[in-house]
């Protein structure tokens, strides 16, 4: 969910990988699991339909089981559905329960008759406040599970668990460990004075920005880079100065706007700008879902490769467009053509 705060990444939980819980049978169904905040939550007989209670919960469960997804927080686009099943992609909007311009609700959730409300983002005190009284005023189970990138395999592991698909989560939570261990052993090599110093660019201005510690930029800081946004000022989303972006002086700036991105290396407020007089200005993918943020759920998996190839390029020889397609295959269930795979390399809509 955009704007939820996330803790730092623990390289050696990561490193030490999810073991047994990704390789041992399952020895028999609970009656319940225990959520990404601590809830004991009762596994429903035959779950068939889930109300997703935001983007990053919908684009989790699409990934794993597409069929009992009800509906989208917001409806998809043309261009976004292109990447989706046609028959899921197209399901209605129903709204959201949680952050920002939550619009369903309970009565609205209740006529959707869903077996379970699936939420995943920040387990803090807050959301788990929230869950327990939804679950309490519908009587519908509600699992709230670890929405920190880190956190991902883990969270799958569980969602299997709760619909009764543990086999596919845990191909898909291998993925995602193997894919975090992977570039985490070759950028350790890499000593901390040589770590580019990264500006994560929002909006048409560019002013916009992830503070250290946000989940907007948890990918970047999970590669180790160095995000110039930190300086005590906090976490979540923030408005700066060009200013303050000129006296960071930052190597690279990420983004995922297409207006500040066309129109950045002709603006001479940031001719100044150290990634700019080196053309380092990367334009973030974003079909269906953004790859660095945007909604900010299992969708940036796909983009870590593609932000390590650019901040650590002798590092990553793998070519992205076949990781981009075996990537959509896996999670979104569609092959993307070659012309398709440009369109989305290109972060064009």
């Amino acid at each position: 969910m955009p704007g939820r705060i996330a803790s730092p990444i623990d390289r050696r939980i990561v490193l030490g990988g999810l073991g047994a819980s990704l390789a041992a049978p399952a020895l028999g169904r609970a009656p319940f699991v225990v959520d990404g905040a601590g809830r004991q939550v009762s596994i429903p007989t035959g779950v068939g339909r889930v109300f997703p209670a935001g983007p990053p919960a919908a684009i989790m469960l699409y990934t794993l089981a597409p069929d009992l997804l009800i509906g989208w927080p917001r409806a998809n686009r043309p261009d976004e559905r292109e990447f989706l099943l046609p028959d899921i992609g197209s399901r209605p909007e129903v709204g959201r329960i949680t952050g920002r311009g939550n619009t369903a609700n309970l009565e609205l959730v209740l006529a959707l008759r869903p077996d379970l409300i699936l939420d995943v983002g920040s387990v803090r005190r807050t959301f788990a406040e929230l869950a327990d009284r939804v679950q309490g005023q519908t009587g519908i189970p509600y699992a709230l599970l670890d929405g920190r990138f880190d956190a991902t395999a883990g969270s799958y592991i569980t969602l299997g668990q709760l619909t009764g698909r543990e086999e596919r989560a845990r191909r898909l939570a291998a993925w995602c460990d193997e894919t975090m261990k992977t570039l985490l052993t070759r950028i350790e090599t890499v000593p901390a004075e040589r770590r580019p110093r990264i500006y994560y660019a929002r909006g048409s201005r560019g002013l916009e920005t992830g503070l250290a510690g946000s989940i907007n930029v948890e990918t970047v800081e999970f590669l180790g880079a160095v995000n110039v946004a930190r300086d005590g000022m906090g976490g979540g989303l923030a408005q700066v100065s060009l200013e303050q972006v000129l006296a960071w002086n930052p190597e690279v700036i990420i983004t995922i706007d297409q207006t500040f991105a066309a129109n950045v290396r002709s603006d001479p407020a940031w001719r100044g700008v150290r990634a700019v007089i080196d053309g380092r200005i990367h334009l973030s993918p974003k079909l269906p879902f953004g790859w660095v943020d945007f909604p900010p759920s299992v969708n940036r998996m796909a983009g870590l490769w593609w932000l390590a190839k650019i901040l650590y390029p002798a590092l990553v020889p793998e070519d992205i467009r076949r990781l981009t397609r075996d990537f959509y295959t896996l999670f979104y269930h569609v092959t993307p053509s070659e012309a398709q795979i440009d369109r989305v390399l290109a972060g064009r809509d």
